[in-house]
């Protein structure tokens, strides 16, 4: 007897999401016979999402469309809560997967949990210790481990916060799927750099050392964002062979600042957010990393590239530990005296640089595919 199949939704809404759940999805459609799994997309991120899709070739199966210049997290949540439910109601999955701390995963998770369908965390079991830093993503993946019920961790270490807090039922520790994504899109990188990957950067001198720069999360607004800027300025001043390419966020509360403070600076590139295959070639290119962007925190000690985390904790301890990431948080001097050590001296940057897998090998879909076959009813 042929048996019905098990009905999956992906629900997506930011650029990082995009990147991590997709290459899942593409595992699962290659078992089309067993799975019908479909994508939901809250566009928290509009742009910045609907060019991963492109870069993945593959298109999203129901669009909420949520985007709103100027919302509140507590309108997001309840747009999105009321949107989700009539898909639900629609679809009537078996199972929903979500990916990491963001609003949308908060609220996907919680919409499956009011309908009690079975939710499966992806990138479960991080945390920093600080309720407001990264703020609401803190907040949001504690929430989301304590509605779900199958818990694909990163890292041992996230395993061991989930039995911290009496999760140790179907958790298995599988990677990081950025990792598959990264992986992936390198490879199409290798075959095409030669043809318009550099077209993607306008006047940034690439026979100079690259600084890559990202900064957009919400607790950096305001007074830590200036300081950033600021030592990025004297950073740039300082280091005329050193070009910083910054691809800009496009929150205004983002925008605004970087531009005021950094669009005189002859060495410092603002860029519109980029096409992700642009991205990976950009920091397959990068001499340095500034950034306090979590992901970049696992892809760049992929490509041996170290990273300054510009922030003041740090939920991806395991970089810390190899020593292939640094913390310096938003105070300007201690970002420029980072820097400066590892523009000037090759012994350091060589003891940070060295390729490092702490967060994956590229085949955490895979497995999770393999539990799901065998753990889903």
């Amino acid at each position: 007897m042929k048996h019905p199949k098990k009905k999956i939704l992906f629900i997506m809404g930011t650029r990082p999401e995009a990147i991590k759940l997709i290459p899942v999805v593409k595992e699962f459609r290659k078992r089309s016979g067993e799975f019908d799994a479909r994508i939901c997309i809250t566009a928290q991120h509009r742009e910045m999402l609907d060019n991963v899709f492109q870069n993945f070739s593959i298109k999203p199966d129901f669009d909420l469309d949520l985007m709103r210049p100027g919302q509140t997290l507590a309108e997001l949540t309840a747009e999105g809560l009321k949107k989700l439910n009539l898909v639900l109601e629609a679809f009537a999955p078996d199972l929903i997967f979500v990916q990491g701390d963001t609003t949308t995963a908060f609220f996907g998770a919680l919409a499956g949990y009011y309908r009690k369908i079975k939710i499966a965390h992806v990138e479960a079991g991080l945390r920093s210790g600080d309720k407001y830093s990264p703020f609401p993503e803190e907040v949001n993946r504690i929430l989301i481990d304590h509605m779900g019920d199958y818990y694909f961790a990163p890292t041992k270490s996230a395993k061991h916060n989930l039995e911290k807090e009496g999760i140790r039922n179907d958790v298995w520790v599988v990677g990081n799927t950025g990792i598959d994504a990264l992986a992936l899109t390198l490879d199409a990188v290798r075959k095409r750099e030669k043809t318009w990957f550099g077209e993607c950067f306008g006047a940034v001198d690439f026979s100079k050392r690259i600084a890559l720069v990202t900064c957009h999360r919400r607790e950096s607004f305001g007074k830590p964002l200036k300081n950033i800027c600021e030592a990025l300025k004297e950073i740039a001043a300082e280091f005329k062979d050193v070009e910083i390419v910054y691809p800009v966020h496009l929150n205004p509360n983002v925008r605004g600042p970087v531009t005021k403070i950094l669009k005189k600076s002859a060495n410092i590139h603002l860029l519109k957010p980029l096409p992700y295959q642009c991205f990976v070639w950009l920091l397959s290119k990068a001499y340095i990393v500034l950034t306090d962007s979590g992901g970049i925190q696992e892809e760049a000690p992929y490509l041996g590239k170290p990273v300054l985390v510009m922030r003041d904790v740090t939920e991806r301890v395991e970089g810390v530990k190899l020593h292939t990431t640094k913390i310096v948080g938003t105070n300007r001097g201690r970002i420029v005296r980072a820097a400066e050590k590892l523009l000037t001296s090759e012994k350091t940057r060589e003891g940070m640089a060295k390729p490092a897998t702490p967060y994956g090998d590229g085949r955490a879909s895979r497995r999770i595919v393999c539990i799901i076959r065998r753990k889903l009813p």
